[in-house]
């Protein structure tokens, strides 16, 4: 009698295991398991949590009204964070986060997968999308960018008509003497530093590759000689074009005082020729005026044979792996970055998705390589900021830069020489004690 009922109850709980099952499976599937695609699978209800306040209640719900097109039984609720790196830390304490989001840039990678579903492996999405291995853990991919931005020399196109610059300069030495058109030919500022902002400054970093000609530079080269700042390599000539402008007088007059916001407004509407920024920025000017168009992108202009223009990615769209309904929230990734057009029309980049064409900005640049980094050679990795940090040199800081445009404008009396030498000096003893 008291082997039946251990049946009965070995019964039981079996048969309880199998409903639990079969619940689980009508909208939440487990971590890891296959997700279904087909959308007469797909309904109920998703949170999405975006960065995006400007057009949470426009663009989005816009979105929201094409994607139920396509999934009509799915309900998606949005949910705009002002301050998104910390608010979604916070909740990441708890199982509440949303369904959809922005993979927080503060969460290790190695932490990844206690956060977040894997969005497929990286042999099956390496074809599909570009720069995912950035928030991959053993061969899964978590995150896929948003938005790959791109960076160089935004350009006013009227200014450069009315400077009657008739080609686009490509070489430092055409870009200064392009400058210098502007200089004598309008009234606009011909190169606009945004010094008193800082963080502007640390933009021309990453036109580095463009300057060295070589995707392997930033993370493979650079790490590996203590020739960093000499004569005739990127560093050195990349930062002679800033001081170069300044010393001849080709940046606004008193650097001291500039304004990002209203820096925006000018080179919209004329009253700058071109900055360096990345490709985040041109959206933002764009809808500053009446014509857009007069909006251009330039390759940081560079002596190398092969130009290349070095891509980075934004914000990694994610799923949290507590999500109770999986199917939809992959279905809205997938239709968010293959169909909206965040990328191009919101993002000011391209879309990582590698089908997908290149922003009409980018229309006469067929011969332009766009490519993302080499990453580290394997045990070097975080070798470059360990060397950076060590020498406190800076390279994504705006001190040296600041250092470069008051020598060239008379307010140091050191020359560009000596401020490069004595940052490879630094480079050089800390590269020694780092790898030491």
């Amino acid at each position: 009698m008291r082997k039946n009922k251990g049946w009965v109850l070995l019964l039981t709980m079996l048969l309880i295991t199998s409903l639990l099952a079969a619940c689980s499976s009508g909208g939440e599937a487990q971590s890891g398991e296959e997700i279904s695609t087909d959308p007469a699978d797909i309904k109920g209800e998703i949170t999405v949590l975006t960065q995006r306040t400007d057009i949470v209640d426009t663009v989005f719900k816009d979105y929201a009204a094409e994607f139920n097109k396509e999934y009509p039984d799915v309900k998606v609720n949005f949910q705009a964070l002002a301050d998104y790196e910390g608010q979604v830390k916070i909740r990441m304490s708890t199982k509440d986060y949303g369904d959809v989001l922005m993979i927080p840039t503060s969460v290790p990678i190695a932490d990844i997968p206690d956060f977040f579903e894997p969005l497929g492996t990286y042999d099956e999405l390496k074809d599909k999308y570009t720069a995912i291995e950035e928030r991959m853990v053993d061969g899964q991919v978590y995150g896929i960018p948003t938005v790959i931005t791109f960076s160089g020399i935004i350009y006013n196109k009227q200014v450069f008509k009315d400077a009657e610059i008739t080609e686009l300069p490509k070489t430092p030495k055409q870009f200064q003497a392009a400058l210098q058109k502007v200089k004598d030919n309008t009234d606009a500022i011909p190169l606009y530093t945004n010094y008193a902002s800082g963080w502007a400054l640390t933009q021309w970093e990453a036109d580095l590759p463009t300057v060295a000609g070589s995707v392997d530079y930033v993370n493979v080269d650079q790490p590996n000689t203590d020739d960093n700042f000499v004569p005739g390599q990127p560093h050195y000539e990349l930062y002679k074009v800033l001081y170069d402008a300044a010393k001849n007088g080709l940046i606004e007059k008193d650097p001291t005082t500039t304004d990002w916001e209203s820096s925006k407004a000018d080179l919209a509407n004329g009253k700058i020729a071109t900055m360096a920024l990345g490709s985040w920025a041109i959206t933002q000017i764009q809808g500053m005026t009446d014509t857009p168009d007069n909006i251009g992108f330039l390759p940081f202009p560079t002596n190398a044979s092969d130009v290349i223009v070095p891509l980075s990615a934004d914000y990694n769209i994610g799923m949290n792996v507590n999500s109770e309904n999986k199917p939809a929230a992959k279905a809205w990734i997938d239709w968010f970055l293959a169909k909206s057009n965040y990328a191009t029309q919101q993002g000011g980049g391209m879309s990582a998705d590698k089908s997908a064409e290149l922003p009409p900005i980018l229309d006469q640049y067929k011969d332009v390589k766009f490519s993302t980094l080499t990453p580290a050679k394997e045990g070097q990795e975080g070798l470059m900021d360990k060397i950076d940090n060590k020498g406190e040199i800076g390279l994504w800081q705006p001190d040296f830069k600041k250092r470069i445009i008051e020598a060239a404008i008379g307010n140091r009396s050191e020359s560009y020489d000596d401020i490069m030498k004595d940052l490879n000096d630094k480079w050089v003893k800390a590269r020694a004690e780092v790898t030491k």
